[in-house]
């Protein structure tokens, strides 16, 4: 992958589909569908999806391209593809709390290797570099231009005094009771990949999850976790986690800063 033509590519796209999916949002009221697992399904996705998709199609028509709306890609079986949420948290969009998130991810031999989180409600927008680092962007978001970027990195956790984020969605008892194994300072609630860009950032130690999701809701903002020296592991068994499994289904994690002492 040329990953100096992969970036701002991924960039550029993941603004267009967020200007986009804020016309949509600032609108009059949309339609609601469901799809066939009963997840909502606006024309702010629909829509977002055909930019990015046609975009990478005509960037990088060699590379497997995975997508949340495109049923038929998730029959694929590859380890080095392009893989697309263009509107992670429609249920924050619905009820137009913010927090919702268009996620573009390169995954080379089942590593997440690049990828971009756009949150265009709250203009937050990070991204890995050529290199590998992380970083967020300030600015007016200019689809051609990037504007002042930051590189970022996960904290030096207080083990005695923990941040830590969750779903705001999807909380549960399970996920109370793992997190009130730690000692914690502060926890916060966030939609959609956000999480992992708390982490990225320092704002945040650790984010688990125990709860379904599914490869396109997560390789973006592990990518931007790990290119800020972020990990993120199987909950079971604290192993590597990969991408390109079975049907896309990830399995329960751990997201966090190195320096948090994880209980097992």
């Amino acid at each position: 992958m040329d990953y100096e033509k992969l970036v701002p590519t991924i960039r550029k796209l993941a603004l267009e589909a967020g200007d986009r999916i804020m016309e949509i949002y600032d609108g009059p009221d949309f339609e609601i569908k469901s799809k066939s697992d009963d997840s909502p399904v606006t024309a702010a996705d629909e829509a977002a999806d055909k930019i990015i998709s046609d975009g990478l199609r005509a960037a990088f028509p060699d590379v497997a391209l995975v997508t949340e709306e495109q049923a038929a890609s998730h029959d694929l079986t590859v380890s080095t593809f392009l893989i697309v949420d263009p509107l992670d948290g429609t249920k924050e969009f619905i009820k137009r709390r913010g927090e919702f998130t268009v996620n573009i991810a390169y995954v080379e031999n089942g590593v997440p290797k690049a990828g971009v989180v756009y949150a265009p409600a709250i203009k937050r927008l990070f991204y890995t570099l050529a290199d590998g680092r992380s970083v967020e962007e300030k600015g007016s978001f200019d689809k051609e231009q990037p504007g002042e970027i930051s590189p970022i990195t996960v904290s030096t956790p207080d083990n005695r005094a923990l941040m830590v984020v969750a779903s705001k969605s999807h909380r549960d008892q399970a996920t109370d009771d793992y997190i009130g194994q730690y000692g914690v300072k502060d926890m916060t609630s966030a939609g959609s990949s956000l999480k992992f860009c708390l982490v990225a950032t320092g704002e945040a130690d650790l984010y688990p999850r125990l709860g379904p999701t599914m490869e396109w809701d997560t390789a973006a903002g592990d990518a931007v976790l790990r290119g800020a020296g972020g990990l993120m592991i199987n909950f079971e068994d604290h192993k590597t986690f990969a991408y390109g499994k079975d049907g896309f289904r990830n399995p329960f994690f751990i997201a966090y800063a190195p320096g948090v002492l994880l209980v097992k």
